[in-house]
């Protein structure tokens, strides 16, 4: 069984879509990965920071899949990070309206000893310092280092942020991101300058229109499964990051062939995400379900062509 290190956060968000609004529920960039990773046979831990004010509930439901969370520090009298945001009707942008660091502010990450030697690091979206301290904490280089990051850092921690950059195997970004990190507007372009900075794969997500999968000059597009419903957008992207970052962890394999499975994996368990508010869709989900939609996913991409 592989060994996956997942470092993010553990969350509060309160969320309003055009299909109602929740209290606040239990989010973070950590989670979503973790729970999606559940779903495939391997040993993962999390790296995050709580306060007591995190029910009992929410650890519980992330040990009763299998997730270690002895390197979640849970601060005494402190306050769990907070994310309130806006969707608009196309649920594509939104409005951050409330974000409160909390304990994260003082984020200091340990990587367990039982983990320094994970086969894949997946570095969820966290300030670029925080990923760089993990990385060098690792005792030998993980088989695989995947990042993801978004243009608050771009924005804020550029320096830093390219530090990490150099440091990973993989890059995932969505597309607005790509063309800000890299100055081009077409996302080859914009591939080919990332691949300068460091990463051999280089993954684009665009929402609703899919994921492209980058490696010097190979190119694989996985789209997205049209759905009758969406609810919520809220992390669909780490949701995928941890489908993708799971599978390469439980199959050990990191060539361009697996990656494209991983994509497809990773777009399989974000098409489940976006159902419901919040988590509660990836806690309810079981592996008959995930099946069948890999079936739809199949359906959808193949065709019989004749070439002349």
């Amino acid at each position: 069984m592989g060994k996956l290190l997942i470092v993010g956060t553990v969350a509060f968000d309160a969320i309003e879509t055009p299909f109602g609004k929740t209290d606040k529920i239990l989010g973070g960039a950590a989670t979503y990965i973790g729970l999606a990773a559940s779903q495939f046979e391997v040993d993962s831990a999390i790296i995050s920071i709580v306060g007591d004010d995190l029910q009992q509930e929410y650890l519980d439901l992330l040990t009763d899949r299998g997730i270690d969370i002895s390197a979640l520090e849970i601060v005494k009298g402190g306050k769990t990070f907070f994310w309130k945001g806006k969707y608009h009707n196309d649920l594509n942008s939104r409005d951050t309206l409330v974000t409160e660091l909390n304990t994260l502010e003082d984020f200091n990450p340990v990587v367990p000893e039982n983990y320094n030697d994970a086969d894949v690091v997946m570095l969820g979206n966290l300030h670029p310092i925080v990923q760089l301290g993990v990385i060098n904490q690792m005792k030998k280089r993980p088989k695989l280092i995947i990042l993801d990051t978004m243009n608050f850092w771009m924005d804020n921690a550029l320096n830093d942020l390219m530090e990490v950059i150099k440091q990973v195997d993989v890059l995932t970004i969505n597309d607005e991101e790509a063309r800000q990190l890299t100055g081009e507007y077409s996302l080859v372009k914009a591939a080919q300058k990332i691949f300068t900075m460091g990463p051999k794969y280089v993954v684009i997500k665009k929402g609703e229109h899919g994921a492209l999968l980058f490696n010097e000059d190979q190119i694989f597009f996985a789209p997205a499964l049209p759905l009758e419903e969406v609810f919520d957008p809220t992390g669909a992207g780490d949701t995928f990051a941890g489908g993708f970052s799971g599978y390469l962890a439980a199959t050990n394999d990191s060539s361009f062939e697996n990656m494209k499975k991983a994509i497809i994996h990773g777009s399989n368990l974000a098409s489940f995400s976006v159902e419901k508010f919040g988590t509660e869709r990836m806690i309810d989900l079981d592996r008959k379900e995930i099946r069948e939609r890999l079936h739809q996913f199949k359906k959808l991409t193949q065709f019989d062509i004749e070439l002349q």
